[in-house]
């Protein structure tokens, strides 16, 4: 009995290890079995971050609020832009905030074959753990960002100059699963073309800035007008959840019903294919890394 028992605990962990396997073989079970690895490996990007610096992870708030502060200056007071009524300061830091969680998820993951290389070519464990965990660090860092705004949200809630939608922040986690998948997707497609061409690994920061001005982050959506350039920046998939998110915490922007599905329908499609080739790389990357 007890050698019985040995035999099938044996083929409970039991893995075989091929190169050919389906290119949407996600292995969603096997990587659940690593989800210690998984937040072992998003320990890790907060220590290899925030290591030898002096503020140490105190640059989680403060990169957003610097930012949101030149922000203030330069769109709102320079530039001239207006933010509905919302104080400017929160505005900027509310889309900072899910903002830079989306830009993250991108960046980090963009490079998950190339920075990975030396532990991918000595150990066997999913690969799809390493985007996974990279998501998770961006989620993190977005709910320690979010106490800061919803410090500020509170002080101009008490002075009156805010009316946040409280309903709608049932649908802030669904936006979250939403931009982190379009992020792993895009980021991924990104690292398994890296490995063949670096360029790509220079050219995608310039990318996702030139992404931030095609995404109402600076700006409100009112500023465009009802008309072409409305609709083009709309049918950005990372355009219409951030209104919904700015909808839901600060009463500002809107839900459009419409361009939300054209959103999901890309996510899905840009995530679908960024498996598929992520599948059909990892099979030979470590030959061209």
């Amino acid at each position: 009995m007890v050698n019985e028992q040995n035999i099938e605990n044996a083929k409970e962990y039991h893995i075989h290890i091929s190169s050919k396997h389906k290119l949407l073989d996600l292995k969603l079970r096997e990587v659940f079995r690593y989800r210690d690895l998984i937040w072992l490996f998003t320990k890790r990007s907060f220590v290899v971050k925030y290591k030898q610096t002096i503020l140490g992870p105190a640059w989680i708030f403060l990169n957003p609020f610097i930012t949101s502060i030149i922000y203030t200056i330069v769109f709102g007071g320079v530039a001239g832009i207006g933010t509905e009524g919302v104080p400017k300061i929160l505005f900027y830091l509310c889309s900072n905030a899910i903002w830079i969680f989306f830009s993250t998820s991108v960046t980090q993951n963009a490079s998950a074959f190339t920075a990975n290389a030396n532990v991918f070519g000595k150990v066997y464990f999913p690969r799809l753990t390493t985007p996974l965990s990279n998501v998770l660090s961006a989620i993190i860092q977005f709910g320690v960002q979010m106490t800061m705004v919803i410090a500020f949200l509170i002080f101009y809630l008490i002075k009156g100059e805010v009316q946040p939608n409280w309903w709608a922040w049932i649908l802030i986690p669904v936006i979250l699963i939403h931009l982190g998948l379009l992020g792993l997707g895009v980021g991924i497609i990104v690292s398994s073309l890296t490995t063949k061409y670096r360029d790509l690994a220079i050219l995608v920061g310039f990318g996702v800035q030139l992404w931030m001005y095609g995404t109402p982050i600076v700006y409100p959506m009112s500023q465009l007008g009802q008309g072409t350039l409305r609709k083009l920046m709309l049918i950005n998939p990372v355009s219409a959840p951030v209104e919904v998110f700015r909808y839901a915490v600060l009463g500002q922007g809107s839900i459009e019903p419409l361009y939300l599905g054209i959103s999901v329908i890309v996510t899905i499609v840009i995530t679908v294919l960024g498996i598929i080739i992520f599948n059909k790389v990892e099979r030979t990357f470590m030959d061209t890394v």
